[in-house]
C-alpha cells in the first residue's frame, strides 16, 4: 500500500500555521537552525498538540513522516 504523498503547505496547515509560500519561508528563517541535539517535535516552538503530531508522524512511520523529515531538515540549515 503507498503512503499519500503530503506537500509542505498540507503540513503546516496540519500544524495549525499559516501555509502560504512566503510565511512557510519567514516561519523556518525565525525558527533555524534549529540545535541538532533538540528533536524536532522537542524544539521550543511548537504548542502540545503540533509537538504531539510531529513525535507521532515520526515514531509510527505515518504517511506525513516524509514531510516531517523535510520540515526536520529545513529547520537544521542556518
Amino acid at each position: 500500500m503507498e503512503h499519500p504523498v503530503h506537500p509542505f503547505t498540507e503540513l503546516f496547515q496540519q500544524l495549525g500555521l499559516p501555509a502560504d509560500d512566503t510565511s512557510i519561508k519567514a516561519f523556518i528563517e525565525r525558527h533555524a537552525p534549529l540545535p541538532k541535539e533538540i528533536p524536532l517535535h522537542e524544539a521550543p516552538f511548537w504548542n502540545d498538540a503540533q509537538s504531539e503530531f510531529l513525535h507521532e508522524a515520526l515514531d509510527d512511520d505515518a504517511d506525513w513522516a516524509e514531510v516531517v523529515d523535510h520540515l526536520d531538515a529545513s529547520l537544521r540549515k542556518g
